[in-house]
């Protein structure tokens, strides 16, 4: 799996993957989220053990996941994507509130 950044298993047993494409889009520097790139631990954190789980107001496909983190006073949230059983970080980022 050299494609692959990590692999975890969340909170319901199901595997998720963070691969190089997936970070790629997460960390560059066109994003506006580049500053993710210090925080791959507290993203396989909240994909282990969320807060919250919830499904996507705007897809079928989508689930996020949020843990809240006290010293920046916001929720990370990671968006995974299923396909055929497998689950796949699409997005992650902080936020002030948990939203679908």
């Amino acid at each position: 799996m050299q494609n692959t950044i990590f692999e975890v298993t969340d909170k319901t047993g199901r595997k998720i993957h963070l691969k190089k494409e997936g970070w790629k889009h997460i960390t560059s520097t066109s994003s506006l989220h580049a500053y993710m790139a210090n925080h791959l631990e507290e993203i396989k954190e909240t994909l282990i053990k969320p807060d919250k789980i919830t499904k996507s107001s705007n897809s079928e496909y989508k689930v996020n996941y949020f843990k809240y983190y006290k010293e920046r006073a916001r929720y990370l949230k990671a968006v995974v994507k299923y396909l055929n059983g497998n689950g796949f970080v699409i997005a992650a980022y902080f936020t002030k509130n948990i939203k679908n």
